[in-house]
């Protein structure tokens, strides 16, 4: 499988580093990974928060895994125990093939410790801190009003697959977090979208792309759907924001 063969070498590689953890969460994680489709999302924990040196060898880390299978989609953040427990503090990041310095969000410190899968070293527990169901819920409200609301006046966004899929599974799993408390799979955030009023020619647009092989989408396609996604996704986002901030 090239996703382990990938794995191993990224662990391999890091070690010099000599991480006290690595762990994976999103789909990776959490039981509803498509390779080939699926990032590849991590969490390193080094000794120490990186300095320019370390930062130097991350970056040469990753781009000697460039040409490996699916490294385009790996992704890690590199926290420092002495800064964990701040989860407004941004972290020397490697994603879509370059290094930048952002935050591990309170939804992913939950999936953390619901369902994080451990590669090396300690779990996420011993080393990370609770998140407390507040800060939770204000992340989660805060992302649906102040990220995705915004991007949907930006109507050039949503011709373009990630936007629709991210943008609809994304309001899907904040709904279910803020109705009931708990995480849900991309899979699990597909299944609701119906109930939610996503379109039903979208959804299954999705579920095509994701869990089938299938033909390219045409540019009429690609307007309507996008018409269709923000059709929907302004108003919802407006009422879950108003019933939950």
């Amino acid at each position: 499988m090239q996703t382990e063969a990938l794995l191993g070498r990224f662990l391999d590689a890091l070690a010099p580093l000599r991480p006290r953890a690595v762990w994976a969460h999103g789909s990776l994680a959490g039981g509803d990974y498509r390779e080939g489709r699926s990032d590849l999302d991590l969490i390193a924990v080094l000794p120490g928060r990186p300095g320019p040196t370390a930062v130097r060898r991350v970056v040469a880390l990753h781009r000697r895994l460039r040409e490996a299978p699916l490294a385009a989609k790996l992704h890690c953040s590199y926290l420092a125990p002495a800064t964990l427990a701040d989860p407004g503090r941004a972290h020397l990041t490697w994603a879509h093939g370059h290094p930048l310095w952002r935050p591990v969000t309170p939804v992913t410190r939950r999936e953390l410790h619901a369902f994080g899968r451990v590669l090396h070293g300690e779990p996420p527990g011993g080393l990370l801190p609770p998140v407390p169901e507040r800060e939770l819920r204000a992340f989660v409200v805060r992302d649906q009003r102040d990220f995705w609301r915004p991007a949907v006046g930006k109507a050039r966004l949503w011709r373009q697959d990630v936007w629709v899929d991210l943008g609809l599974l994304t309001f899907a799993r904040a709904t279910v977090t803020l109705r009931e408390g708990r995480l849900i799979t991309k899979r699990e955030a597909l299944a609701e979208l119906p109930a939610l009023g996503a379109p039903a020619e979208v959804v299954e647009d999705i579920a095509r792309r994701r869990y089938a092989d299938p033909a390219p989408a045409d540019g009429a396609w690609l307007d309507r759907r996008a018409e269709l996604t923000r059709a929907c996704l302004g108003p919802a986002i407006d009422a879950l924001v108003t019933a939950y901030g």
